[in-house]
């Protein structure tokens, strides 16, 4: 039986037209078959290399963040090889699938260069480290713990734990903040007390609340200070500073302490009033 491409249908019969397209549909729908089923195992297979590199990187204790950048190149790279794969055996010639790669690379060069900017900004964040998973950080307007750095995007968990993707072309190329980069963090609060009120107790009262938490640091030592003469309250400025792990806890720890310990000695925090005469006509 001739192919499709070598069949003269100009002096072939009825019966031979349909004896050819029923053979090349049988061939076709093996070759289909086929491919499917490659597909299936090699879906398969790639799981399998995938868990077995995630192992073998838990092993060697990968840096998190070079991990989760490399599994997921090597899954791309994997499906894009068994793709090809199934391209050759459907029949396209090496030439054409080689013509056909260029001319969907250009176009995809054009429609995607936002992508590749998301993929040269992952190797630029894997080199410099400005960030590592675990980290928490602030990027974009968004803020959270860095759960994975993927190739084209990187994977934050927000505090009320929110899944947030922010593409790493603008990682690479704008401002972060990373509150775990340094081991130490400063805490600083500015509490108001009333005029009038003795200003010497008031800042023995918050050195001895400070002097308490033993999670406070003492190297750099605390620092209290009358910061401003306000329109309506004495601000001072209390500057301590905490291990990175302990900051939330140290300041809320203070706020809550010095609302206590200064109503129990009768230090008020003045709120906003108004003051209202009434003129008798």
């Amino acid at each position: 039986m001739l192919s499709f491409k070598d069949f003269n249908f100009s002096h072939a019969s009825w019966s031979d037209i349909a004896d050819m397209l029923l053979h090349e549909s049988i061939h076709f729908g093996l070759k289909l078959g086929a491919c499917i089923l490659i597909y299936l195992i090699g879906r398969r297979i790639i799981k399998y290399i995938n868990m077995a590199i995630s192992r073998l990187m838990n092993n060697r204790e990968f840096d998190p963040s070079v991990a989760s950048f490399l599994k997921s190149l090597i899954n791309i790279v994997l499906t894009a090889a068994l793709l090809i794969m199934i391209i050759n055996i459907l029949g396209v010639g090496n030439s054409s699938f080689v013509a056909l790669l260029a001319s969907i690379g250009v176009a995809l060069g054009m429609a995607l260069s936002g992508t590749l900017q998301n993929f040269s900004g992952g190797v630029m964040i894997l080199l410099f480290k400005p960030y590592r998973v675990g980290d928490y950080i602030l990027a974009q307007g968004q803020e959270g713990t860095v759960k994975e750095i993927q190739i084209f995007n990187t994977v934050i968990i927000t505090a009320d734990n929110r899944t947030i993707f922010i593409p790493n072309g603008g990682l690479s190329s704008n401002v972060i903040v990373n509150y775990n980069d340094q081991k130490d963090r400063r805490i600083e609060l500015v509490i108001g007390i009333d005029y009038g009120t003795n200003y010497d107790q008031a800042k023995a009262t918050i050195q001895s609340i400070v002097d308490k938490d033993s999670r406070i640091l003492r190297d750099p030592a605390p620092f209290i200070a009358l910061k401003t003469l306000n329109e309506s309250s004495v601000d001072l400025v209390i500057r301590v500073w905490a291990s990175t792990s302990d900051y939330w806890a140290v300041y809320f720890n203070l706020n809550e302490q010095i609302y206590k310990v200064f109503a129990d000695q009768g230090i008020n925090i003045p709120f906003p009033q108004m003051t209202v005469h009434l003129a008798n006509k």
